[in-house]
């Protein structure tokens, strides 16, 4: 099967997210993503806007030795915003201001004073802060919002850190950083197959698909229940990660074949709801 895929951990930051002000919809978008490409994310947590917090995480990740390792929130302007201080502290690279992410700083604010978005394109103490990135980083382009991204290469992880707003988050990803994951990633492929079955018995499934996991152990199978009833027909989730797509979308195939047969023999019906 070849190397292991790339593994992940995500941290969600803001306070808003904790006090369920704001539902995080940027973590499960990344693994969806990561997913897709191959990787496997491994772990991911809320976290607020406390630099200690935040510090502590980080290091407890670059301990595990994650290849890669997401940040999602806290690095506007405010002085709430406190990533990349965390970062810093972290990976012991102080921040200074980097001439790149300046650059393209001052180039949103002009455009925005020229839209009439601002007062004033000047670069004031709190915009020049989205411009103080830690040592060796590499900025990402924003074309929706203000702070650029910040790519850091460590000996054994690389920390992409990202806006919190899930346009600007995207935008990145989908941009900027995706010469970096091609390199990284390369032809890894992701499939997965969605399964309804006209059972409404999670227990009776449960051996079943055991059996299968025991045949097929790169395949991730699960069923997914929902409440009991005489017309309930539960979901079950196929997926595989593998060096190629075409690698991938094989084993969920063969996972799909010895599903139907036993469930066949069970006499339970199903039918697939989508190929992915």
């Amino acid at each position: 099967m070849g190397s292991s895929p790339p593994t992940a951990e995500i941290f969600a930051i803001g306070n808003e997210l904790l006090l369920g002000e704001v539902v995080d919809t940027n973590t499960p978008w990344l693994c969806r993503l990561l997913a897709g490409l191959g990787g496997r994310v491994r772990r991911a947590a809320l976290l607020p806007d406390d630099v200690e917090v935040i510090r502590a995480e980080l290091e407890g990740a670059l301990r595990r030795k994650p290849d890669l390792v997401f940040t999602t929130g806290g690095l506007g302007p405010t002085e709430d915003d406190r990533t990349l201080m965390a970062v810093a502290l972290a990976t012991g690279r102080p921040l200074e201001e980097h001439p790149q992410a300046l650059q393209m700083v001052a180039a949103r604010y002009q455009d925005l004073a020229a839209a009439g978005y601002v007062a004033s394109p000047e670069l004031t103490p709190p915009r020049r802060k989205m411009a103080l990135l830690p040592q060796g980083a590499v900025p990402l382009a924003n074309p929706v919002g203000a702070a650029p991204g910040v790519l850091l290469p460590l000996e054994h992880t690389t920390l992409i850190c990202l806006p919190g707003v899930p346009e600007e988050m995207k935008a990145i990803v989908q941009g900027a950083l995706t010469p970096y994951l091609q390199s990284r990633f390369g032809k890894a492929g992701f499939a997965e197959l969605r399964m309804l079955v006209d059972c409404g018995d999670e227990s009776r499934l449960a051996p079943l698909l055991e059996d299968i996991q025991r045949q097929l152990p790169q395949v991730y199978i699960k069923s997914r229940a929902r409440a009991f009833g005489p017309d309930v027909r539960l979901r079950i989730y196929l997926s595989a990660t593998a060096p190629t797509p075409e690698e991938a979308h094989a084993l969920v195939e063969e996972a799909r074949r010895h599903l139907e047969e036993r469930l066949a023999k069970d006499g339970i019906a199903s039918e697939i709801l989508n190929h992915g």
